[in-house]
């Protein structure tokens, strides 16, 4: 197997990215700097492999919102003049389903904004995508204290900028997705005081195995590398969630309830519906009559979905629930 593919075709469509994110910047510049958001974002937090998709795209029904799309993510430096044209003509560019669980996929799909920070240039973890052999850079931006003050500069001005620039084409408020973001609730709510957060968890017995799952599916897709890097991976998952979950739970206090919600994977499979409003209510959003009919659809649709099914390793559960023992007892899966 070997990676030259990727190599080409990534080198091969710079230059043109560049020339058009330049395009984009002369045409539009100017008016995203001037845009205001259209409202306070709601923020998914949680856990890669937690359920945030699902939440994501459940909350999305509401089309009082607007989420960042698969292209937009993607493409974030030129979206605003190439997304109509490659959304309808570019779908063989993209699965239909996503590597790691099946899960529907495409360009107008909502997608965690993370992938647009990287895009962008901004301090990310997800650069161990490409080269996952080598020592893995920015874990320390999964912790909203871990940033340097250049790199917390940066990020705040290339998240803030792609925000503006989605309010732009939406003039909607925005609900957005990232993992990473669970350690940042801190600096989230420093940029945006009026912003709220829906946070899902789930057992941590299930949450390994599916993370080390996504990333070592994501890797043989998308990475520049192959090679043994298993042990480097796992030390990589364990330090990220204790990490997240220390700055994540020093981060939330003082926000009320009415600002964040927390949500049980368990219960957002078993009844979506509920789980859904019982976020609309503690949130004080108003408008669940609307959206209910969707989620109810929605649901009925996805009836036969099977999630993924990982065989139990007594010895490995015993050793994922020592490391995350705090969120295990916390969240009532000790």
């Amino acid at each position: 197997m070997t990676r030259l593919h990727i190599a080409s075709g990534v080198t091969a469509f710079m230059p043109l990215s560049d020339l058009l994110g330049l395009a984009q910047h002369c045409t539009y510049g100017r008016r995203i700097a001037q845009t205001q958001l259209a409202g306070p974002p709601l923020f998914v937090l949680g856990h890669w492999r937690s359920g945030t998709t699902l939440l994501h795209e459940l909350l999305g029904l509401d089309d009082r919102f607007a989420s960042p799309t698969t292209f937009q993510c993607f493409a974030p430096s030129h979206f605003l003049l190439t997304e109509s044209v490659v959304a309808k003509y570019g779908n063989w560019l993209i699965p239909n389903k996503r590597p790691m669980d099946n899960m529907k996929a495409g360009w107008s799909f909502p997608q965690e904004d993370e992938f647009a920070l990287m895009n962008l240039g901004a301090p990310t973890p997800y650069l161990r995508l490409v080269f996952p052999c080598h020592d893995y850079q920015f874990q320390n931006t999964l912790a909203s204290d871990g940033f340097s003050a250049k790199d917390l500069e940066r990020w705040k001005y290339l998240f803030d900028w792609f925000l503006r620039a989605l309010t732009y084409k939406t003039h909607k408020p925005l609900i957005l997705k990232s993992p990473p973001h669970t350690g940042r609730l801190g600096i989230l709510k420093s940029m945006y005081p009026d912003a709220k957060f829906v946070h899902i968890v789930r057992d941590p017995r299930k949450l390994y195995p599916s993370t080390m799952k996504m990333w070592n599916s994501l890797d043989q897709v998308q990475s520049l590398q192959i090679g043994e890097y298993q042990s480097k991976l796992k030390e990589f998952v364990l330090k990220s969630h204790r990490t997240m979950y220390d700055s994540f739970e020093k981060d939330r206090v003082g926000l009320t309830e009415q600002q964040l919600v927390d949500v049980h994977y368990e219960d957002l499979a078993k009844d979506p519906v509920s789980t859904c409003k019982n976020i609309y209510r503690q949130l004080e959003l108003t408008g669940f009559e609307k959206i209910e009919p969707l989620l109810q659809n929605r649901t009925h649709q996805e009836k036969e979905y099977k999630t993924n099914r990982f065989v139990s390793d007594p010895e490995e559960d015993a050793e994922i629930m020592t490391a995350w023992h705090s969120y295990a007892a916390k969240y009532g899966y000790a």
